[in-house]
């Protein structure tokens, strides 16, 4: 039971954290920043339509469900072209009743590269256990600001822009892939700067909630153990298309591994790829 709620909390870091294939320390050498020639633009758009949903089930070495991850864009009205990145892990079956799981994040990201300057986690984990994190990120000044419950406030210089684990995840679907290339995606994790190298290992035809879809199958390689550990590599798929929606991601924990299938998803922008209430395609007049 212990390795089964470890991983469903670990796999709700890889869904925010997959976009590492190999990464570096960013404290010595060149400063490698994303750039917007290496993000295709209308990906980008359609992610940030406003009104993305995203529902995963979660098991455990492919067979007994263990959980869910619902995940969600919208707007922030606050401020002027920022949204909001959240996400919900809600746990399911006996793992409801020995240890139950209910973890929310919210990413606030902003600017034309969709940065992050607000990460919010509250872990409900157990019986009584309650934590929060609060991450600030000032891009300019190149500062982030790090807080756990009511402990002592942290601060960490950066020696460039850098996104978190979540906003990484989100930043990944958009790049513009080429088989064989890598692209550095700068990520704050474990407290420094690390500069992530992805690529795409191969394309791939898979059966999707959306029925058979030509993928981009990912491989990240996480060197950072970022929220919670992990203890092997994770993949993930892509839709081979504008929206690039993860419809499948693996990761390896401590004993089998944790597989998250999109179940559910919405988004006026990508008309084209529907699933009814119950997960199952459903067809696109054209």
């Amino acid at each position: 039971m212990k390795t089964l709620r470890s991983g469903l909390a670990a796999l709700s870091c890889c869904l925010l954290c997959a976009g590492s294939a190999t990464s570096q320390s960013a404290d010595v050498g060149a400063v490698s920043e994303l750039q917007a020639a290496q993000v295709h633009a209308a990906t980008l758009a359609a992610i940030f339509s406003g009104d993305e949903t995203m529902h995963y089930a979660v098991s455990w070495s492919g067979g007994v469900k263990i959980g869910d991850i619902y995940l969600s864009i919208r707007p922030e009205k606050s401020q002027p072209n920022a949204y909001v990145i959240a996400a919900k892990v809600k746990d399911y079956g006996p793992l409801a009743v020995f240890y139950p799981v209910d973890d929310a994040f919210r990413c606030l990201v902003g600017g034309p590269m969709k940065l992050p300057y607000r990460y919010e986690v509250e872990q409900k984990e157990g019986y009584g256990r309650e934590t929060t994190r609060l991450t600030l990120f000032d891009q300019q000044a190149r500062v982030v600001r790090y807080q756990k419950n009511k402990e002592q406030p942290q601060t960490f210089a950066l020696a460039g822009q850098a996104y978190n684990e979540f906003a990484s995840f989100i930043i990944t679907r958009a790049l513009a892939f080429r088989v064989g290339e890598e692209i550095v995606v700068p990520t704050f994790a474990d407290k420094k700067r690390h500069e992530v190298r992805v690529s795409v290992i191969e394309r791939e035809k898979r059966a999707t909630v959306f029925g058979d879809k030509q993928t981009l199958k990912v491989q990240p390689k996480m060197h950072f153990k970022g929220l919670y550990d992990k203890s092997g590599d994770t993949i993930l798929w892509l839709t081979d298309d504008r929206c690039r929606v993860p419809v499948e991601i693996h990761s390896k924990i401590v004993v089998g591994s944790l597989v998250a299938e999109l179940v559910d998803y919405a988004n006026s922008a990508c008309p084209e790829l529907k699933t009814t209430s119950g997960g199952r395609p459903q067809e696109t007049m054209r």
